[in-house]
């Protein structure tokens, strides 16, 4: 049974960071891509960053969030540094079916979830 749990999650002032875990159990995080998606109050869930042959962000994360994934771990991070109150929302970690290492900002090509993190960013 593949399972995804988050971690690191709560709350930061404006300008702070956080580092956000995925750690994933009934897989290895290195069989396929691996993405973080938000979603904040009364907003559809968008995405975050994926990494798998490649890495992607959404750009209103780029050079902010670093995705990365440590294999002996089975573990994917997100860095977010530099937070806004805007980033405010619950995160989750997301893996695409087993052999699809593309990246994707898709949510509907992710099969496995997590069961989410809260950020909370105050101004």
């Amino acid at each position: 049974q593949v399972q995804l749990v988050e971690s690191g999650g709560g709350l930061v002032q404006a300008g702070g960071s956080l580092r956000l875990s995925c750690a994933a159990s009934g897989r290895t995080v290195s069989s396929s891509a691996m993405g973080w998606f938000r979603q904040a109050p009364g907003k559809e869930r968008e995405f975050v960053a994926a990494i798998g042959v490649n890495t992607a962000y959404a750009d209103s994360m780029k050079g902010r969030f670093t995705i990365s994934r440590d294999n002996a771990e089975n573990t994917v991070y997100l860095q977010m540094n530099s937070l806004k109150p805007e980033d405010t929302a619950v995160y989750y970690c997301a893996a695409r079916a087993i052999g699809y290492l593309r990246t994707s900002s898709t949510e509907r090509q992710y099969e496995y979830w997590g069961q989410g993190t809260q950020v909370t960013v105050s101004s």
